[in-house]
């Protein structure tokens, strides 16, 4: 027989992941997401420059380009210092969305790696289980 503990320092971090979507594309407050990012923030999308600076001018773009833009998490998974979160952004209402792969580190609790996979949610699959 085997006992499941929750580790806190996970969970904390899942918290701070879900926070930082909340605040950085539902809520579009992009002075609160910066609590949530280390001294040092290493991006690996390729579109996005290094540090907290080229996130804010990615997220101010996304802001302008789609005001309606919403996320959700459908999943979230923290081992170690990752979080890894299964998202659908949908930027205009109606629209099929994209489905996100989004990996973070965190160190201390704060954000300061970040690589991500992105497709769109096709119209049509060979199967019927979702992207979801």
């Amino acid at each position: 027989m085997t006992s499941t503990s929750i580790d806190p320092k996970l969970e904390s971090n899942k918290r701070t992941v879900l926070a930082f979507y909340e605040a950085a594309f539902n809520a579009k407050d992009f002075a609160a997401t910066r609590e949530f990012f280390g001294t040092h923030y290493t991006q690996h999308n390729p579109e996005i420059a290094d540090g907290f600076d080229g996130l804010l001018a990615r997220l101010t773009g996304l802001k302008e380009g789609f005001p309606k833009l919403r996320v959700e998490v459908k999943r979230i998974v923290a081992e170690g210092d990752y979080v890894v979160a299964h998202v659908h952004g949908v930027r205009e209402p109606g629209e099929r969305g994209l489905a996100i792969m989004d990996i973070f580190r965190l160190d201390e609790g704060k954000l300061i790696e970040h690589w991500d996979v992105i497709q769109p949610v096709p119209e049509q699959t060979v199967h019927t289980n979702g992207m979801f």
